[in-house]
């Protein structure tokens, strides 16, 4: 059943990403703030939940005070969202966001410095090309077999690829239940989803992710001179 999130925050430098992924469907979701704070972390968490298209029942991460306090508390509460968290000293309890973090984040986003001044174009790109982008046309390696060696290691085959969307869609069809919020339709996502190619629409993102960088370069040159 989809709805499981997974989440955690990836620092870079002066900004933090907050990264959520869904345990099923691997909907992607990334926020920008320039802080770890109350001030901060309340509209960020009601923005990146805002944007799964499908209901959320749960929330996982790891026991980071960002995460434990009673701003997250309540937001979730008023969703009827439970929160469960990972064990202390075990970081493969969250082993999918982790792994997200790298093969998404750092390898989009890098590791250099974001000014703080741009946090409000990040999360703009983000909302409209770039957690588009990872939904509805970036494909992901799903399990389709796990297999046991001699020795009894697990080995887990990769064998269905596919977008997260088009896992949203094969889940809800498989299991004959409806998980979308309300007010949204798989005609409304199917415009999102098919509208441009997946190239064409990565090759806009791209465009945009460049712009982006390059105005964080001057600002940073700009700061560095004055």
């Amino acid at each position: 059943m989809t709805g499981s999130l997974r989440i955690d925050t990836c620092h870079q430098r002066d900004v933090y990403h907050i990264h959520a992924v869904d345990e099923i469907t691997q909907w992607d979701i990334a926020v920008c703030v320039p802080a770890i704070s109350e001030a901060y972390l309340k509209p960020a968490l009601e923005l990146l939940l805002e944007q799964f298209p499908f209901i959320i029942f749960n929330f996982h991460s790891d026991r980071g005070s960002e995460f434990i306090n009673k701003v997250v508390a309540g937001i979730l509460d008023k969703l009827l969202i439970n929160q469960t968290k990972s064990r202390s000293r075990h970081c493969n309890d969250n082993a999918l966001i982790e792994s997200k973090n790298g093969s998404i984040l750092r390898k989009n986003m890098g590791y250099f410095h974001i000014n703080k001044g741009l946090v409000g174009e990040v999360n703009e790109f983000y909302l409209t090309l770039f957690n588009p982008y990872l939904n509805f046309h970036r494909p992901c390696g799903f399990v389709t077999e796990i297999r046991k060696d001699e020795k009894g290691r697990e080995r887990k085959v990769y064998g269905q690829y596919t977008t997260p969307y088009e896992k949203l869609k094969e889940v809800v069809k498989q299991q004959n239940r409806n998980f979308l919020k309300q007010g949204i339709t798989f005609a409304d996502l199917d415009k999102i989803a098919y509208s441009q190619s997946d190239n064409e629409f990565a090759k806009i993102m791209r465009e945009k992710q460049n712009e982006l960088f390059n105005k964080n370069t001057l600002l940073e040159h700009s700061l560095s001179i004055g």
